[in-house]
């Protein structure tokens, strides 16, 4: 297994040892192992350039390369048309926040990747851009769900205890990082 897919089997398992889904001696039960093999499916909606994308990025225990295409392209950074692999752990997030709230909605993209000029322009003239912004390495995503009240996406995505979280109510969206743990 490559490195990608062992950081992804890690963040998956933490949610599943926080679902009490591991019987003791950290083996998987079996439907945490079920829920591992089981395909993972993401559907989004890009506020800025009206695309849609609704696919299977996971089956057969491996990623699948045509969707994990598909999902760089429409998390690209809508300014400058550049794309970056999104970070395989990121998307298991979603996935994971998705079931989690029982969303029937596709995630709503606010931000995705932001190449480093448009995090540049973004810190100049905004308020809450970090300099060293988790968008700009693929690792960070701006999101809501239309079924979803904000409050309850950032608890959901806290109970996870992937990486960072922030909400920003005046801006109405949910931010999500696959970096260290914080929350604001």
């Amino acid at each position: 297994m490559n490195g990608r897919l062992n950081a992804a089997s890690d963040c998956s398992r933490r949610y599943f040892l926080g679902a009490g889904l591991v019987v003791a001696g950290g083996f998987l039960s079996p439907a945490a192992r079920a829920a591992l093999d089981e395909p993972r499916r993401l559907s989004f909606y890009n506020t800025h350039t009206g695309e849609r994308l609704s696919t299977t990025y996971w089956e057969n225990g491996a990623y699948v390369p045509g969707a994990l295409s598909m999902i760089d392209y429409i998390l690209r950074d809508f300014i400058s048309h550049t794309e970056l692999p999104i970070d395989r752990r990121l998307l298991d997030l979603l996935a994971a926040l998705h079931r989690k709230l029982d969303s029937r909605e596709p995630f709503q993209i606010i931000s995705g990747y932001r190449s480093p000029a448009t995090n540049a322009w973004l810190y100049a003239h905004t308020d809450g851009v970090d300099k060293n912004s988790f968008h700009m390495k693929g690792m960070a995503i701006d999101i809501r769900l239309r079924d979803v009240p904000l409050r309850d996406l950032r608890r959901g995505a806290i109970k996870l205890g992937y990486g960072g979280v922030g909400i920003y109510p005046a801006s109405n969206f949910v931010h999500v990082d696959t970096g260290p743990m914080r929350y604001w």
